[in-house]
């Protein structure tokens, strides 16, 4: 019997928004490609056919022509959050309820994403202030241990994260399963190797399974 083993996808989803993290978004626009994987911008359109976003500094801009609605965490063998205050923005609900879970496109995106990650079968990686989108849905953050910037600590404590500390800050970089959480802009191309890394091992799995 012959085994046709699928192609890796060799593509990274990044969910972005404005006032992203300048620095992130220009070492992924680097790195990622140079190693073989295309860089997917994701982001809610709001039923426009692309938007335009600039970053924190406004010294970049990107144009994202894919919608968080129209796509599944399995056309990607990872999803990053990137930094900045876009995850802010897009954890924005239109019609909140009382009671009601977070019911905005992103988010609903990242429910499926842990789900299909707890299943090993994708990577998240979060970096800096990006965990504020996990915090709009605290089921998904409850109990994994992550880092993130200093500001940030005690939303991910109040959303059930356990923050990993090294010396007398977070920890630079830690591992959790398939979620791997970076501190600041200024370990982008740290996190970035990791990341890739724990995405060609996920891939040697599935090839020796």
């Amino acid at each position: 019997m012959v085994t046709t083993m699928s192609k890796p996808k060799q593509k990274i989803g990044v969910l972005i928004e404005a006032h992203f993290d300048e620095t992130e978004y220009r070492g992924f626009n680097d790195f990622f490609p140079k190693n073989g994987y295309q860089v997917e911008y994701i982001s809610h359109l709001w039923d426009y056919d692309q938007l335009t976003f600039k970053g924190n500094d406004f010294t970049e801009e990107v144009t994202v022509c894919t919608e968080v609605e129209d796509v599944e965490p399995t056309d990607y063998d990872g999803i990053i959050l990137i930094g900045g205050y876009a995850m802010d923005r897009l954890r924005y609900e239109a019609n909140p309820k009382p009671g009601q879970p977070n019911q905005s496109p992103a988010v609903k995106f990242l429910r499926a994403a842990v789900r299909v990650m707890d299943a090993n079968h994708l990577k998240i990686g979060t970096i800096c202030h990006s965990l504020w989108l996990f915090c709009a849905a605290p089921e998904l953050l409850r109990g994994r241990k992550v880092t993130c910037a200093h500001n940030l600590i005690y939303d991910v404590q109040n959303a059930g994260g356990i923050v990993q500390f090294e010396g007398d800050g977070t920890k630079t970089l830690h591992i959790d399963g398939n979620l791997i959480a970076a501190k600041h802009p200024d370990v982008t191309y740290e996190f970035m190797g990791v990341f890739l890394e724990e995405i060609k091992k996920q891939q040697m799995q599935k090839v020796s399974a």
